[in-house]
């Protein structure tokens, strides 16, 4: 082989670009070697007998020259810079609406960090792209083989590891603007041809000279422009030429390069393997990779290079490939490109079509193919054109002066009049003079960056300065609008034969809704299970998408799902077609939504971390949704085991919430209750007595937490104690409970009232001491937020509890009370939404129900002394009034007696007159039984 720049096309260019590095340098050394290597490694590109096609992302020139090469070349095997494994998927485009992403996604991490999981890898296709034109070309062409020859999405992450930087984790010139650009999630992107300076320095030089902002806006002004209408040498040579500068000046020492260095390895080795095992020509096949690639200088470059690199075997996790819909904000926002970039990339892409009159290649039968593709030649009968032998066209290209665009300006007029129609209908005070201010700043903002013609960024900037006020109207700005006008996020979709088999049966089973939902937007669903029984699957499926998806996918208007009830009518607002991600990455955990939360609520009860609540909560979620006794019986089991394994108490009260309501569910559903419930109110019930002396001490224990404990306590001993508990754990567990806290004393208080311990006369009494000691009336609100809490284990104080607060307004002075009011409305209102209702209806029995006779009560508590002693008359009266009705209906005592289970009759007796005279003398009957039939 010759040396370099001998016997080659750009020798002249060689001396020229050697005479400037001696003139103008002051080292000339270091720059000779980076301009003749330039050349070197465009040379070694162009000589390679598999032709080598550099390209960018996104980029409409680089589609149109490959659409241009494709039809003049007419390869047989297309190779192409994409991973691997993505190639089983890469036919279902054609079901699929541009732009969308390829996806491999893998849940289960083996050879990984834990942390890392979900691995999950994309790469975006848009139509104005090369990678696509090549995959069209390859997929619709009889006889042309499509080779993906990039490493896997498993070797993405394993050579991540070493790199320093993720793939794909360009800074973002801009924040996203909207939603959509959560599209791709935290996905790892791969794309093909990034082609963006490495070497900070030079980025900063090109953007400060070229008098723009940003990156996006350079290379739309220098390189798009320019080569939107070259031949293919020009643009292949060009391409070569940038990738191989940001090459050579990016830093050697970095991760990323290590990584691309193997990258390149891969691929020719693929490359090679290929060539071997079918013997094909390598003129007849067509490489496309990103121009930083294409330029490489590996030892393995090229069909001749050598084999010494070795492929690592992949990893234990297990991949599932899938497409998601994707936008150009999402692109945007993943490859840091500045806002509306993709947009306008788009809108290129249709100006160059037209102008340059090339026919694209897009799949047969895709959605949004605005005709159908004409048959093309089989690459058999086609006849290629011959190969020619490479000159230098980067020497014309770099000697021409760009060439000047005239201005449009009918384009620019449109363009000034349709962002002030735009932004008045989005709330802008905009008017006629501003389309002209608009129009005329284009055109000067042009000319201070010496461009003839004002591009896209000018014009935005121009609209962002006549237009936009202090404040934003409405939801979107002007740099958004402007955005949209030029061509507007676009978002793609996922055709129905494309989704995985979840996704498919989820759209099946909705089908009787009669609702369009791989549309975006919100979509209203009414479903009347009465008259139409075969929704109910539909709900069925509703709630449990409710359960699996993010939030607003499907959403409930009314009706509910609770234990023990299922409701008639529901209406839901659902947004299928917006979160078409999540539904698709539904589908890589399962082939059924019933299997996927099987396996989430497996694998929330059995993590790590898992509370008892947790698990009590995934157990009734295994009963509302999937109906599986199975599934609940074993998730029940794993909570006894947290359950015994915890020593604290932060979740007692949600665990007091959720046994209540499975147990009420079971008693009412089973004729005999679960074996793991029974174990739980048992093992429940010795551990809480257990702790509980500890913590009514405990300072990281809430008074709420304590008084859940009592609630679980007092409200399954009943259970406990008929299944072998002893009573004695509880009096212990109180006899060495002595809390110094005021609130957590009244609890105990409350406690030992409901254990017969003390009286209410006895309680009423140590709160009346309370408040006349003046010393301990400003603590005395923490003992009524105490009694506040106990309505959860003792619901029976209520009436005691309107007393106390009764009189803590009537007595407490203001600095003492009007401070605790807040306290006291947050507490009803965070923690006490289940005891309002009881203290509202305690205080309706107590209080007056009229207004005018609020003067004249006076409260219970407070009766006078001869008001009590008249009351023994009363109640004499009204004895005697019971003891006559139940002499003249004896009937009724025989009622009592059937039900109480005693033999014989009171009738017979109570008629005689010695009857009559025993109801007379113990009137105590009447009333108890008048107490018993009223519920008082």
């Amino acid at each position: 082989m010759s040396a370099p720049g001998e016997g080659t096309p750009f020798e002249a260019l060689r001396g020229q670009l050697q005479a400037a590095a001696t003139e103008f340098a002051d080292g000339p050394d270091a720059l000779q070697g980076i301009l003749l290597g330039i050349v070197d490694d465009v040379d070694r590109a162009v000589r390679e007998p598999l032709e080598i096609f550099p390209v960018c992302h996104h980029s409409p020139a680089s589609a149109v020259a490959m659409a241009r090469r494709l039809r003049e070349k007419q390869p047989k095997v297309v190779y192409l810079e994409l991973c691997e494994d993505m190639a089983p998927l890469l036919p279902e485009l054609r079901n699929c609406r541009l732009p969308v992403a390829v996806q491999a996604f893998a849940s289960e991490v083996r050879g990984f960090p834990a942390e890392w999981a979900p691995l999950s890898v994309i790469a975006p296709i848009t139509e104005a792209s090369a990678e696509y034109q090549a995959i069209a070309y390859a997929l619709d062409t009889p006889g042309v083989e499509l080779v993906l020859v990039d490493r896997s999405s498993d070797h993405v992450f394993q050579w991540q590891a070493g790199a320093s930087e993720p793939a794909g984790a360009d800074a973002p010139d801009a924040p996203p603007a909207e939603e959509e650009a959560a599209l791709h999630g935290d996905a790892v992107g791969v794309e093909i041809g990034d082609l963006r300076p490495r070497f900070a320095e030079l980025e900063e030089h090109l953007l400060h000279h070229g008098r723009v902002r940003h990156w996006s806006e350079w290379w739309h002004q220098y390189v798009e422009l320019p080569l939107g209408d070259s031949d293919h040498d020009t643009y292949r040579q060009v391409m070569l030429l940038i990738g191989s500068l940001f090459r050579r000046l990016a830093p050697g020492d970095t991760g990323r390069v290590r990584v691309d260095e193997d990258r390149e390895r891969h691929m020719w080795t693929r490359m090679r393997e290929h060539l071997a095992a079918t013997g094909t020509d390598p003129e007849d096949c067509l490489y496309v990779c990103g121009a930083f690639h294409a330029s490489s200088r590996v030892e393995e470059f090229g069909v001749h290079g050598s084999d010494t690199f070795e492929i690592s075997p992949p990893s234990g996790s297990t991949w599932q490939h899938g497409l998601i819909p994707s936008s150009h904000t999402a692109i945007e926002a993943q490859f840091g490109l500045a806002a509306g970039s993709v947009s306008i990339a788009a809108t290129q892409w249709a100006k160059n079509l037209k102008r340059t009159r090339v026919q694209p290649f897009r799949l047969t039968g895709q959605a949004g193919t605005r005709k159908a593709a004409k048959p093309r030649r089989t690459a058999a009968a086609a006849v290629p054109v011959p190969p020619e032998a490479p000159s230098d066209k980067l020497s014309g290209f770099l000697k021409s002066p760009p060439a000047l665009d005239r201005l449009d300006e009918a384009e620019l007029l449109g363009w000034s009049v349709e962002i002030v129609r735009s932004a008045r209908r989005n709330g802008y005070l905009a008017s006629t003079a501003d389309a002209i201010a608009v129009f005329e700043t284009s055109i000067l903002l042009a000319g201070m960056r010496d461009r003839a013609r004002p591009t896209p960024y000018d014009f935005q900037d121009a609209a962002v300065t006549c237009i936009e006020k202090e404040t934003v109207p409405g939801r979107r700005d002007v740099r958004r609008l402007v955005e949209i006008l030029m061509g507007g996020d676009r978002i793609g979709q996922v055709g129905y034969d494309a989704l995985p088999p979840l996704a498919r049966d989820v759209h099946d089973r909705l089908a009787p809704l009669n609702l369009r939902l791989q549309q975006r937007g919100v979509q209203r669903a009414l479903l009347d299970m009465t008259s139409q029984p075969e929704l109910r699957q539909c709900s069925d499926v509703l709630w449990m998408l409710r359960h699996l998806m993010p939030h607003g996918a499907a959403r409930p208007i009314m009706g509910e799902r609770e234990l023990g009830k299922q409701s008639v009518q529901e209406s839901w607002d659902l947004a299928l077609g917006t979160h078409q991600r999540a539904l698709i990455e539904l589908g890589y955990e399962g082939v059924s939504i019933e299997q996927v939360l099987e396996q989430r609520l497996r694998r929330a009860a059995y993590a790590p971390d898992a509370t008892t609540a947790q698990v009590l909560a995934a157990v009734e979620d295994a009963v509302l949704h999937l109906r599986s006794g199975r599934l609940a019986d074993e998730l029940g089991t794993r909570a006894l085991e947290v359950l015994a394994t915890e020593r604290s108490v932060d979740g007692a009260p949600e665990v007091l919430r959720r046994v209540r309501r499975l147990l009420a569910y079971y008693r009412i559903t089973r004729p005999v209750l679960p074996s793991w419930i029974e174990s739980f109110a048992k093992t429940g019930y010795a551990h809480y007595c257990t702790l509980l002396p500890t913590a009514f001490t405990d300072e990281d224990a809430t008074v709420r937490q304590v008084a859940a404990m009592l609630g679980f306590l007092f409200s399954m001993e009943s259970l406990a104690l008929s299944l072998g508990c002893d009573r004695t754990q509880l009096d212990l567990a109180f006899a060495q409970s002595h809390p110094r806290e005021p609130s957590r004393t009244a609890l105990l208080w409350a406690a030992q009232v409901q254990l017969g311990q003390l009286s209410r006369a006895e309680l009423r009494e140590r709160c009346d001491a309370l408040l006349d000691n003046p010393l301990v009336v400003p603590a005395y609100p923490r003992y009524l937020s105490g009694f506040l809490h106990a309505l959860e284990p003792v619901p029976q104080l209520a009436g005691f509890v309107v007393e106390a607060v009764s009189k803590a307004f009537a007595r407490l002075p203001d600095p003492v009370l009007l401070p605790w009011l807040p306290t006291l409305i947050t507490t009803l209102r965070a923690e006490g939404a289940d005891l309002t209702p009881l203290l509202v209806r305690e205080a309706g029995r107590v209080f007056p129900g009229r207004l005018a006779a609020l003067d004249a009560w006076v409260p219970p508590w407070e009766a006078a002394p001869e008001t009590a002693a008249a009351a023994p008359a009363a109640t004499g009266g009204a004895a005697a009034g019971r003891a006559a009705l139940l002499a003249a209906h004896p009937e009724t005592c025989d009622s009592l007696a059937e039900l109480l289970g005693c033999e014989g009759t009171w009738a017979a007796e109570a008629q005689e007159p010695s009857g009559a005279v025993l109801v007379g003398r113990h009137p105590e009957t009447a009333a108890a039984l008048e107490a018993l039939l009223t519920g008082v």
